[in-house]
């Protein structure tokens, strides 16, 4: 008995609580049973209520424990300090508007102050965690100096998530968008709410605060798509994401030059959708989980490849990182509205952390230069000026969005590509088909000569990417002339002009994809830790795939790859088949399993299971987002 309660109780980072072990489901089954004890039976009290959030909090930081270990201390640290500073903050704000004691300029100084020192303290512990071998190596290329990080920094799970949402309260706060929480015991619990604590999504204060002062009410309905959630989740994870990680990505990724350049694109593109079934499959089980309780959290994925295009992808992809982003970086560094200094900050900052990584003044001096460049066409420009900074800005935001995964110049690459990719986008809509054809046979005849004179595996891959861009653009260009030239568009055009639209979408899609799968060899290949050590590996890994894929191809080598992977392309063309399914598809048997009788809906999670259970692998593989 001893030993048991010492397995319960203790911490094991070799073994943390998943959501995809069956010891999380036990210690669920326990929570919800006692949940449901407090909560009791018909309309629940305010007393019931606030037993059950202080409930819910000691839960949450126990799973916590379970999670991270010592590092409890420092989500309990982040929630004290963050609900006392901006209790100070609100109380320095009240005490402005009082003008009869000639002290409101001195008052509204101290709540800015204070909501500088909560984000300092914030992003103290971030820094630490996740760049101080970074920062070791900034100083050392800087000073000339040997300066070491001698202890192994273990980044605790989620702090990047919770650090984010405290953040974003107290500047919610200070912005007067939502009143300070008045019960530690209930701001506690809104961060440490455990469903969603360790990878998202990110829960603003004013969504989920009041919901703790309302009622728990499940009906039917709601407890059917809370278990459809919980079903849906496990299935993506453990079905599509281990079994193609384990099977296929993971194999290619640790030694590409040993696969064809066809294994090492076909990795990619099942990488996206491991990485998508991996983290959506994760929100889907904490959106069920806490549903069952009686808190909704905000949907976090939209079928992002579905989406057209870079941008929409970003709206579609981690809804709630992108929308903190937008909220408190973009619009901060002066939207689509002007150029701050935040800006040129950040453009100063990152063009030295490009000479600290490459160790050379080659990518800082580009990245200064585009710049420039940019800053000087607004100043001559000025009817252009607001689409330039608009796009700045969020060139910008991008490549703080691939710097909060890690300190990586892989990360960096990623951010800085999805960056230039919706850049283009932009650009390219408000472009006639004259100069969209113009532009793309520039480039593609420029890339035809570069391949002819410097074959090297980018410029091969460059080529065959927007030759096919060009052969597409060049199929809807014409297409363009001949509906224009046609006087007769509602005269039996019907069916062409709707089988071109259908077309059109499903070939700006397929290039988002491609695109989008692309990037993610830099993702992939990072590493969020030591600089001087894991990146140096994952840079290589990233050069041997590109190597790979734009070098010599064999074609007879298809033919043997999807035979003897079959099985890993079935799951991946019916998990994006899958995902392709219309939105209204999707809502109809979700609402239809919903409303089955409670028996078969235990039927369903039984079968489920059983077939999951099969694709189990021998050794448990973590959630991705969990090392961000």
């Amino acid at each position: 008995m001893p030993e048991a309660l010492n397995y319960i109780f203790s911490f094991d980072a070799q073994h943390p609580l998943l959501f995809t072990q069956f010891y999380f489901w036990a210690f669920f089954a326990i929570v919800f049973s006692l949940f449901a004890l407090i909560i009791g039976r018909g309309k629940s009290s305010r007393g019931r209520m606030h037993l059950r959030n202080i409930f819910l909090l000691f839960v949450s930081w126990f799973f916590y424990y379970k999670t991270s270990g010592v590092f409890l201390w420092i989500l309990v640290f982040v929630t004290i300090s963050n609900f006392y500073l901006a209790k100070a903050i609100r109380h320095y704000q009240e005490l402005s508007t009082i003008k009869l004691d000639g002290y409101s300029k001195l008052y509204t100084l101290n709540s800015k102050l204070l909501l500088c020192l909560s984000i300092i303290i914030d992003l103290a512990f971030l820094g630490y965690f996740k760049y101080a071998y970074f920062g070791a190596d900034v100083v050392n290329s800087l000073f000339g100096t040997d300066w070491h990080i001698v202890d192994k920094i273990v980044l605790p799970v989620g702090i990047s998530f919770y650090i984010f949402q405290v953040i974003s309260y107290s500047s919610d706060v200070y912005h007067r968008r939502i009143e300070p929480v008045k019960n530690i015991l209930d701001f506690g619990f809104y961060v440490a709410f455990f469903p969603q604590l360790v990878a998202g999504p990110i829960v603003r204060a004013s969504e989920f605060i009041p919901q703790l002062y309302k009622p728990w009410h499940l009906t039917k309905r709601q407890f059917g798509i809370a278990i459809f959630w919980i079903l849906n989740g496990l299935t993506k994870k453990i079905v599509l994401s281990d079994y193609l990680a384990v099977n296929f990505i993971d194999r290619v990724f640790q030694s590409p030059t040993l696969f064809t350049g066809f294994e090492n694109l076909m990795a990619l593109f099942t990488y996206s959708m491991q990485v998508y079934a991996d983290f959506s499959g994760y929100t889907d089980i904490a959106i069920g989980v806490a549903m069952l309780m009686g808190f909704y959290l905000p949907q976090n994925f939209d079928s992002p490849y579905k989406a057209q295009n870079p941008q929409e992808f970003w709206r579609r992809w981690h809804i709630s990182l992108s929308r903190w982003l937008k909220t408190y970086v973009y619009i901060p560094l002066g939207g689509n509205r002007n150029a701050t200094f935040g800006t040129y900050f950040w453009i100063a900052l990152f063009a030295l952390i490009a000479m600290v990584l490459t160790h050379s003044w080659i990518a800082s001096s580009i990245i200064l230069g585009l710049a420039a460049i940019v800053i000087v066409v607004a100043l001559v420009c000025p009817n252009h000026r607001k689409l330039l900074y608009t796009n700045l800005n969020s060139f910008i935001t991008m490549l703080l969005g691939g710097l909060w995964h890690g300190a990586s110049w892989n990360f960096m690459i990623w951010g800085g590509l999805n960056g230039i990719g919706m850049i283009i986008n932009k650009f390219w809509r408000i472009m006639g088909w004259h100069l969209r054809m113009a532009v793309m046979t520039a480039i593609t005849v420029g890339l035809v000569i570069g391949h002819h004179y410097y074959p090297a595996p980018l410029m091969n891959l460059a080529y065959v990417w927007f030759l096919i861009l060009w052969v597409g653009t060049a199929i809807r260009y014409i297409y363009n002339l001949l509906s224009q030239l046609s006087t007769a568009k509602l005269d039996g055009y019907s069916t062409l002009y709707t089988l071109n639209s259908k077309l059109s979408t499903a070939w700006a899609i397929a290039q988002t994809f491609a695109f989008i799968s692309f990037t993610r060899l830099f993702f992939r290949s990072s590493s969020n830790l030591d600089p001087a050590l894991e990146n140096e590996q994952a840079w290589k890994t990233a050069k041997e795939m590109v190597g790979q894929i734009g070098g010599a191809w064999s074609s007879s080598i298809i033919p043997d790859f999807l035979w003897e992977y079959r099985y890993v392309m079935i799951v991946f063309v019916v998990g994006m088949i899958i995902h392709w399914l219309p939105t209204r598809w999707k809502r109809w048997y979700r609402l239809n399993f919903a409303m089955l009788p409670t028996w078969a809906i235990m039927i369903a999670v039984i079968v489920v299971v059983a077939v999951v259970y099969q694709f189990i692998t021998a050794e448990q593989q973590p959630f991705i987002y969990f090392q961000f």
